[in-house]
């Protein structure tokens, strides 16, 4: 194929993308209370699992420190058109977020009939694992920093005469960033199974510079969660956990690299 005919072959996967994400924004648009009142809001609810599942937890222990029965959270809209606005924004990013796994199954059909065989052989089950990772992702981000997160903060206070009275678009934006941020970031062991495939990255290099991975750890959790400690330190611990198990992956797919290549180099012997 030339350019032009990849070109075109990639338009139309991204036009299939494009209306799958559609279709589920405006199904999502247009189930305003669902969405709302139930996903959006739900994380700011004392009735919210993750609140409920810690009050379980308290009556185990005979403790009632844990149990969340009241959040003090005033939602208001500043802007004439700010409801309009995140009805429309928050939408999209459902759409995206529930199609994802076609969407990256679409840019896996385009960029894996450029792959060599051993190249399709160690990619195989690509799309399943983005897809796990990604969800898996997105669930810690709203059943577990998303709640706790807003608690947080909604309680958080410097001075009693200042109240928390919050922009619908702060807490939406802020909703958004936990949960995406959070399904992208626990793409981790994808990442370093495809180098390690490539050899730029080995189990070695990934432990000489552990303490190194801890700081950009910590600075993407800043970067990608709202600027309150407990959002970062919630993501950090996670992703230490993601990190030293590509290690294990790494160390993994080294072996079997340099046995394939050990194998490779004495098949070529005369």
């Amino acid at each position: 194929m030339s350019f032009i005919d990849h070109l075109e072959e990639l338009r139309w996967h991204l036009i299939r993308s494009l209306i799958a994400v559609m279709a589920l924004s405006i199904a999502a648009f247009v189930s305003v209370d669902f969405v709302f009142n139930t996903v959006i809001f739900g994380p700011a609810k004392p009735d919210f699992w993750t609140f409920r599942m810690l009050c379980n937890v308290g009556e185990l222990i005979n403790s009632t420190a844990i149990c969340i029965d009241d959040i003090p959270l005033k939602i208001q809209s500043r802007k004439m058109t700010g409801q309009f606005t995140m009805h429309i924004t928050s939408s999209f990013v459902i759409g995206i977020i529930v199609a994802f796994p076609y969407i990256f199954w679409e840019f896996w059909r385009f960029i894996s009939p450029g792959l060599h065989l051993n190249e399709k052989k160690v990619s195989r089950g690509a799309v399943f694992f983005v897809t796990l990772l990604f969800s898996i992702g997105v669930m810690f981000g709203y059943y577990i920093m998303s709640p706790l997160a807003v608690n947080f903060l909604s309680n958080y206070q410097v001075s009693d005469i200042v109240m928390n009275e919050f922009d619908i678009t702060s807490y939406v934006s802020t909703l958004i960033t936990l949960v995406l941020g959070s399904g992208f970031l626990f793409q981790l062991p994808i990442v370093v199974y495809f180098l390690s495939k490539i050899g730029i990255v080995t189990p070695e290099l990934m432990r000489s510079y552990r303490k190194h991975a801890i700081v950009v750890i910590l600075v993407l959790g800043a970067m990608l969660t709202p600027p309150d400690p407990l959002s970062q330190i919630l993501i950090a611990f996670p992703l230490f956990g993601l990190y030293e198990m590509s290690i294990l992956i790494s160390r993994r797919v080294n072996k079997k690299r340099l046995k394939d290549l050990a194998k490779s180099q004495i098949e070529k012997r005369p």
